[in-house]
């Protein structure tokens, strides 16, 4: 496979494995685990699981780090932090699709951010795919809105929630832009997710959630989340970062509503409108515009 294809091949592939996140969140809460339960538990085993690799090969590296490193790595884990627990809640109020397609609208924040903070400034077509993927994320959005999921369903709350975490998940993407230009991967990703970790593990705690009184099931989901969806697919999205524009990654991650949407459809019976299939067309061709647009620019380069 040539060189330039790997970064997409690898980043497509972390799309579609973190399409699976909210069905796994959606069937650990329905065996009764709460948001803030789910999101510690998911970037604690995802941190726990990565520490002895993290160590053996990266240890040198993370003691050698400087104190404004060490603090762009634990503002990188708290926006982490803050994005999982928005938008985990926001599920348990709207439905999968419209949950996952305001959630990943942060290809226009980091877009104007990348612009503004890294000059990046992003090519006609780039331009054109975050027009047509916002417009695809809105169609879906008014398909969807205030349509009930569930009893004690918000659907205003729920979507007010996603979208905080869209803007969490954009700052979460321009510090580790920022960050791995001169940190490694498994400094940088075990780094965030500990502080991540800790942060939502107390935040857990003082609101009295309970762990040990989860049953089998929802520990099975929440591990689940953590192995696929988290290591391997966010895995994939920070080590695409490297190598591709900020901008490009969040575009690409908007493919995620369209398989949570699909996989919904498949497990929940979460049918989805024919605005909302324009939607999600929409959304793959503006993916596509702007991998043309990245494309182009690592041939220039």
């Amino acid at each position: 496979m040539p060189a330039r294809v790997l970064p997409f091949v690898v980043l497509g592939f972390g799309v579609v494995v973190v399409s699976f996140a909210a069905i796994l969140i959606r069937f650990a809460l329905a065996e009764g685990a709460s948001s803030l339960a789910i999101a510690a538990i998911r970037l604690t085993v995802a941190a726990a699981v990565l520490a002895p690799f993290v160590w053996l090969r990266a240890g040198a590296e993370i003691l050698r780090l400087r104190r404004r490193e060490l603090g762009l790595c634990a503002l990188s884990g708290a926006l982490l932090a803050m994005h999982f627990w928005a938008w985990i809640t926001s599920l348990e109020h709207t439905s999968v699709a419209s949950s996952t397609a305001l959630v990943t609208t942060n290809a226009l924040w980091v877009a104007l951010a990348s612009a503004i903070f890294l000059r990046e400034r992003p090519g006609g077509a780039a331009v054109a795919g975050i027009v047509l993927t916002l417009v695809g994320s809105g169609l879906i959005f008014a398909a969807d809105a205030g349509r009930a999921t569930g009893p004690g369903a918000a659907p205003m709350l729920g979507n007010v929630l996603a979208l905080a975490g869209a803007v969490s998940a954009s700052g979460y993407l321009l510090v580790g832009r920022a960050l791995r230009a001169r940190v490694s991967l498994m400094a940088y990703i075990w780094l965030a997710y500990s502080t991540a970790a800790v942060l939502l593990l107390c935040a857990a705690i003082a609101t009295g959630v309970s762990f040990i009184s989860l049953p089998s099931a929802a520990w099975v989901f929440m591990v689940a989340l953590a192995l696929g969806p988290q290591l391997i697919g966010h895995t994939t999205f920070n080590w695409a970062l490297r190598r591709l524009s900020a901008t490009f990654v969040a575009v690409a991650i908007l493919g995620e509503p369209v398989g949570a949407a699909i996989l919904a459809w498949l497990f929940f019976d979460e049918g989805f409108a024919p605005l909302q299939s324009i939607g999600f067309v929409l959304l793959l061709a503006g993916i596509f515009a702007a991998a043309r647009d990245e494309r182009s620019r690592a041939l220039q380069h």
